[in-house]
């Protein structure tokens, strides 16, 4: 049974923890303004290849900008030069027959003499493009030379924008990149300065989400909407100032919707944004719950959990679906709303650009550039409502992964005495007082000491805080009154890594990592030589099976290290523990659950190990620690007795009792 006050501990290390919780509560976002100026901060290295990124876009998008207008002035050269031909053949079948133009005749000097019978047949528009002909120079045409010449600039410009394009694309996604890399480095490290409270209380799944899926949404949506808001900032301005030297009017059509079309896209915003961050809270909590079924998938399935498993996945999943659905729906709305919104831009343009080009006011090519320009205006503002939807789900990444970054961290290590280079392994506890929750005390009152090379085991009933003292011992967490004392130096004094460095650790749960079984054994001495190596496994008792191996040391073991088995396992936690050569040795029971003759084989490591140094043993089966040279009993967190077995036993306190009903239950 679990005691009632949560208990965290060192992962593999005692059975008294609550493990990993999947869930909690849903946290609320965050402001976007706050997530994005912090974006701004990580992107501060990166200002000058910015401006340039910027500079690029405004470049890309006046070469795009420029094409509509010069495509407009050929329409209107083509235009023009039929007309001007139209024009010509009126003026010159409306003359008696006979009659010839005097040299130097042009469009305006005949509208001027023309007498108004003749000139009532000629239309408004043609007279219009009368007046510039020269009628000595023979009947006007297109000038088709010219407008391939304007057509190769058109190429040209479409070529720059494309160029300067691909410019700033490149550049961006190296920036994006870096900024993805230098996040992740920054939780690898932060992981590392957290306190192992954390990871008591959140689920795995939850902090490798934000390692992968948050990040990654970060880099890839990042890369895309940047490059597209300042192109869009840049082609909204750029279009603006084109389209007022083309018609005030029209322009003034074409922005009236533009204030309709931002309050929409600030409107649907704000009610996206929860869902957002929901939809990457619930995929935290459903790769943390993924992630805890397939570690322990066994054990689901030995107690038929898989009805409960799938439950809370589909609950999970739910949650993922629904705050998915709703983010997507409503983040959905704003193409229809904005095409709509731009239709009407439409067709007031049409009407307006009519009437003036009936006027006179404008003409033909100007109309169609400008709606070229229309098209250009309202495509801008849609991307912009897209980038709106996307930084919706950079937001909600990324307050997750600050989130993770703002987290509290283990208190700093300034001045920190170095501990000396050869440690007797003495270790004395005075008035050691600790609580995982303030008010609720684990530890009290904790007096204990130990000579150098004792072997001392920590007995108890689950709860009493046995794997509590060794974190404290480790540092894991800090005590919060008394001192522990090794070789007289306060661990509270000097650094964790120096502490930690003092102790070997052999645990039940044994941990090896994907990698081959040389690089598992130097994990905690990488620089020791191959023999040193070798020389560890055979004193362990596991050389023999690693030559056995097709690869031998070269063998690489699983990410769960399921192709060896759990005694071998063990032996080579030993031998990992014997090449570190700490003075001192923490040693959770090892031996429980394998068969008798591996058994023998690890005591035999074992007893090899602690041989000349401090050892702690987390004792559960007490039958196994009856040569051990202290031993101290805990109840609800004291030390309620302490000496050896033959003492312990003799006294008749609760040591005895324990020890009486273990081996009672073996005899029955």
């Amino acid at each position: 049974m679990k005691p009632q006050t949560p208990q965290p501990v060192m992962r593999g290390l005692g059975r008294g923890g609550p493990g990993s919780l999947v869930g909690g509560p849903v946290e609320k976002p965050k402001h976007l303004k706050k997530t994005l100026l912090t974006i701004l901060r990580y992107l501060k290295p990166y200002r000058v290849r910015l401006i340039i990124v910027i500079l690029f876009a405004i470049l890309s998008t006046i070469f795009t900008i420029l094409t509509p207008r010069i495509l407009g002035n050929m329409t209107n050269d083509i235009v023009d030069g039929y007309v001007a031909g139209q024009a010509y053949d009126s003026v010159i079948k409306s003359l008696p027959k006979g009659t010839s133009l005097p040299a130097g005749t042009t469009g305006k000097i005949l509208l001027a003499e023309m007498p108004d019978s003749i000139k009532s047949k000629i239309p408004s528009a043609q007279q219009k493009t009368l007046a510039t002909i020269d009628f000595s120079k023979g009947r006007p045409a297109i000038d088709f030379k010219a407008i391939m010449i304007i057509g190769l600039w058109l190429i040209g410009l479409y070529l720059m924008s494309a160029f300067f394009s691909f410019l700033q694309s490149w550049i961006m996604t190296t920036i994006t990149q870096r900024l993805v890399y230098r996040l992740r480095k920054d939780i690898s490290q932060k992981i590392n300065r957290m306190p192992l409270s954390y990871f008591d209380h959140h689920p795995h799944g939850e902090v490798i989400s934000r390692v992968t899926n948050d990040i990654d949404t970060i880099g890839q949506s990042l890369n895309q909407s940047a490059t597209q808001i300042i192109t869009s900032v840049a082609t909204i301005l750029g279009i603006l100032i084109m389209m007022l030297t083309i018609s005030w009017q029209l322009t003034l059509v074409a922005v009236v919707v533009l204030p309709l079309s931002l309050g929409f896209v600030s409107f649907i915003v704000k009610m996206s944004q929860k869902y957002f961050y929901g939809q990457q809270n619930s995929l935290g909590k459903l790769n943390g719950h993924v992630e805890e079924m397939l570690s322990g998938h066994a054990i689901m399935r030995a107690y038929n959990g898989e009805k409960k498993s799938i439950e809370k996945f589909s609950q999970t999943n739910q949650q993922l679906f629904t705050n998915g659905w709703k983010s997507q729906f409503i983040s959905g709305l704003l193409m229809p709303i904005m095409q709509f919104i731009g239709n009407l831009g439409y067709v007031g343009v049409a009407i307006v650009g009519g009437l003036l080009a009936i006027s006179g006011g404008l003409n033909i090519g100007d109309i169609q550039a400008f709606i070229q320009y229309m098209t250009q205006f309202t495509q801008p503002i849609m991307q912009t409502a897209n980038v709106a939807n996307v930084m919706q789900v950079i937001a909600a990444a990324s307050e997750r992964v600050f989130d993770f970054l703002e987290e509290p961290e283990e208190s700093g290590e300034k001045n920190a005495l170095k501990l000396r280079k050869k440690i007797k392994g003495s270790v004395v506890f005075n008035d050691v007082n600790f609580s995982y929750t303030p008010g609720v005390p684990i530890i009290k009152k904790f007096n204990a000491t130990i000579k150098p090379g004792q072997s001392v085991a920590i007995v108890g009933p689950t709860g009493a805080g046995k794997t509590t003292i060794v974190n404290l011992l480790m540092r894991f967490y800090d005590i919060k009154k008394g001192e522990i004392l090794v070789d007289d130096i306060n661990t509270q004094e000097a650094s964790r890594s120096d502490v930690r460095g003092l102790f070997g650790m052999v645990l039940q749960d044994t941990w090896l990592f994907n990698g081959t079984i040389a690089e598992n054994i130097t994990y905690g001495k990488a620089n020791a030589t191959k023999e040193r190596m070798i020389r560890a496994a055979k004193a362990a008792h596991i050389d023999h099976f690693i030559r056995t191996l097709p690869q031998g040391y070269d063998t690489i073991l699983g990410e769960e290290a399921d192709n060896i088995s759990a005694g071998e396992k063990q032996l080579l936690t030993i031998a990992r523990a014997m090449l570190a050569d700490a003075p001192m040795l923490i040693l959770d029971e090892a031996t429980s659950s394998v068969d008798t003759r591996t058994e023998l084989l690890i005591q035999s490591a074992m007893d090899k190990l602690t041989v000349g140094r401090t050892s702690f043993i987390i004792a559960h089966r007490l039958s196994t620690i009856r040569s051990a040279d202290l031993i101290l009993v805990m109840r609800s967190g004291n030390i309620v007795e302490q000496g050896t077995h033959d003492e312990l036993v003799q006294a008749g306190g609760f040591y005895y009792s324990l020890y009486n009903s273990q081996f009672n239950e073996i005899i029955s």
